[in-house]
């Protein structure tokens, strides 16, 4: 074979492997799941969700973010203060493993019983490190009662040095606060539009009841907009919210809490759960949160809650008798036309499908929750018929509606098919079975007798007969 010219060198050499902050700089998506925009307000969700952390562990009880003209970002908490000093175990200070080394962090041991975290949000030891990488600038400020310390950084790289101060009087305080600006060298796009920060407070406030979040948004130098996101008992007041006043079924709220494991040689670890769920014949919605993460893509929640509801619904159905003979049984769609269903989950070991969080995986979580629903589901039909009755009936109105629906599509798809063909349109016409126009041959022929005569001599490959008058 002839060797071509000009081809790129590709040997033992050409193999780089990228370090500091070109992990991240270069690769954004890997991290944030996009380097456009979503990528961008991912990388303030990493930050926003080591403050609930704090707050989840009962570690200040009101976080506020701050959005300021420039683009840049400051998140505030009012917990113990990230630790940012010497760390003798790794031999390094902890502002650089947090903030400069990935999966490096102190929420690896959750599900230990002296573990500083049980249930938390950040996971991998990615976010602050990441994001921290992606920013123009980034500073820190930690406070611990006593002494307040501080690090900055630009583009990537430590600036300046690290410093710790006693806590003047008028500044006693506890917790951390956060300033940077994302970069756009990483990101094609930084305007975080205030739309986002609203909905990611607005859905933490409902998944951590009784932890208050403030957003400050400048808009005009020295002028914010505040807004306060605040749910005294959580998914209980959300679902009231989203449903509203008129519902088929009043709200039911259910609580979980289990231990158990994804496979029999792995240990066991905590789950907690809150469910709460109506019937309305005019809303819809499944939201998930696990561990404080909104899991718009579901995973072992939506799983459960799909299998748990089709099953008990459908044996509810055929126990009071309200199929039709032979009727067909229920899809889980039927339900969730008339469905809204909010899960509130935490465990000390969680499955995520990749740092996003926008799905879990665990096998456990999705066994457990399903058993749990369908008792529990049994149990409701039980002692509240009336509602039941309600929810059953309009399952079913969607049920045949999506059926005649179904129905009247097929009916009307063979209707455009068949309209396309002569052979639909025309009383008496004989077709040829040729789909050649430059063959095909029509004979048209006076009456019923002559159109037998042609037929039976006609060449029915190409030759089409129609019959007129007679």
């Amino acid at each position: 074979m002839a060797k071509k010219d000009n081809i790129p060198k590709y040997d033992d050499q050409s193999i780089v492997m990228l370090k500091g902050a070109e992990r991240v700089r270069l690769r954004p998506a890997v991290i944030f799941g996009s380097d456009g925009l979503e990528g961008c307000e991912h990388s303030y969700f990493e930050i926003l969700s080591n403050s609930v952390d704090e707050a989840r562990e009962d570690y200040g009880d009101e976080i506020i973010t701050t959005v300021f003209l420039d683009g840049s970002i400051e998140v505030e908490d009012h917990g113990r203060g990230v630790p940012l000093g010497y760390n003798e175990a790794e031999g390094r200070y902890n502002w650089v493993l947090i903030y400069c080394e990935l999966y490096a962090g102190g929420k690896y041991s959750n599900n230990d019983d002296d573990a500083a975290y049980k249930f938390s949000l950040g996971l991998n030891g990615l976010g602050a490190c990441a994001t921290q990488y992606s920013s123009e600038y980034f500073e820190v400020y930690s406070y611990d009662g006593t002494n307040v310390s501080s690090m900055s950084f630009k583009k990537g790289e430590p600036a300046g040095e690290f410093t710790t101060r006693p806590i003047e009087k008028k500044e006693l305080r506890h917790g951390t606060v956060q300033r940077w600006k994302p970069d756009r060298e990483v990101f094609t796009d930084t305007d975080i539009p205030k739309e986002y920060f609203e909905e990611t407070l607005k859905t933490q406030s409902a998944s951590n009841a009784g932890i208050k979040f403030i957003l400050k948004f400048e808009t005009s130098p020295g002028v914010f907009d505040t807004e306060t996101f605040y749910y005294e008992f959580g998914i209980r007041d959300y679902i009231k919210e989203i449903a509203g006043d008129e519902t088929l079924t009043a709200p039911v709220y259910w609580t979980l809490e289990t231990s158990g494991r994804d496979r029999e040689d792995m240990a066991d670890y905590k789950l907690q759960g809150e469910f709460v769920w109506c019937a309305s014949s005019r809303v819809s919605a499944l939201r998930y949160y696990h561990n404080s993460s909104y899991l718009e893509h579901g995973g072992s929640p939506d799983d459960a809650v799909k299998r748990a509801f089709t099953y008990a619904v459908d044996k509810r159905l055929r126990a009071a008798g309200k199929y039709n003979k032979n009727e067909s049984k229920i899809k889980f769609a039927d339900i969730e036309d008339c469905l809204v269903f909010i899960s509130n989950s935490r465990s000390t070991l969680a499955s995520y499908e990749n740092q996003t969080k926008k799905a879990i995986t665990n096998t456990f979580i999705a066994e457990a929750m399903t058993s749990f629903l369908k008792e529990q589901l049994e149990f409701y039909f039980l002692e509240n018929p009336a509602d039941g009755d309600r929810f059953l009936n309009q399952v079913l109105i969607n049920k045949r509606s999506r059926e005649k629906a179904e129905s009247t599509r097929i009916d009307v798809k063979k209707a455009l098919a068949t309209s396309n063909d002569i052979t639909g349109r025309v009383e008496k016409f004989v077709a040829c079975r040729s789909k050649d126009v430059s063959r095909r041959e029509l004979y048209i022929v006076e009456g019923d007798s002559a159109m037998t005569s042609c037929k039976l001599g006609r060449n029915s490959e190409f030759q089409a007969i129609i019959p007129v008058r007679g």
